[in-house]
């Protein structure tokens, strides 16, 4: 077992222990070490945009990239500003894990936000979420032009399919 410290701004920092019998592809802290629950409490701070902005681009810096090996053309989503790969895998314990990557920092971190709230979920539990009600929560879709928002829709329905897949 390993032991590694994930941070997020504020200074809200603790230790995780990494527990898998999985081989993850592309692992990430969003949704297990970074939940909902903690992003609510950040954003609920922040009334700027600007400062909203800050938050998106540090998570971005939270979120590995890809390798070049797993950016392949059957992940990639069109209808984005910028390039983005949404991949997934089933975990032997049936919940899904999502990986991806985007060239833009804020889109970036828009994916950060749709992990968080899609990691580590089962096929079940996706069919019956609403992705982007995330966002809503933290006050990010008012915010965001419409090529964003379209950008962010065609992946949150991306998640969606790949749950159905599964059921």
């Amino acid at each position: 077992m390993h032991w590694w410290p994930h941070c997020l701004t504020l200074s809200i920092c603790w230790p995780t222990k990494l527990t898998t019998r999985d081989t993850m592809l592309a692992p990430h802290p969003f949704g297990s070490e970074i939940t909902s629950v903690a992003l609510i409490e950040i954003f609920s701070t922040l009334n700027q945009w600007e400062d909203r902005y800050r938050q998106l681009i540090t998570l971005a810096k939270q979120l590995p990239p890809l390798p070049e090996a797993l950016r392949e053309k059957e992940i990639a989503f069109s209808g984005c500003e910028n390039r983005v790969w949404l991949g997934h895998q089933r975990l032997s314990d049936g919940t899904l894990h999502f990986y991806g990557d985007s060239e833009g920092r804020i889109v970036r971190g828009l994916l950060a936000v749709l992990l968080t709230a899609v990691e580590g979920k089962t096929p079940q539990q996706i069919a019956l979420l609403e992705p982007l009600a995330l966002f809503d929560h933290l006050a990010l879709c008012n915010q965001l032009g419409a090529t964003r928002v379209s950008g962010l829709a065609a992946l949150a329905a991306g998640v969606q399919a790949i749950a159905v897949r599964y059921l």
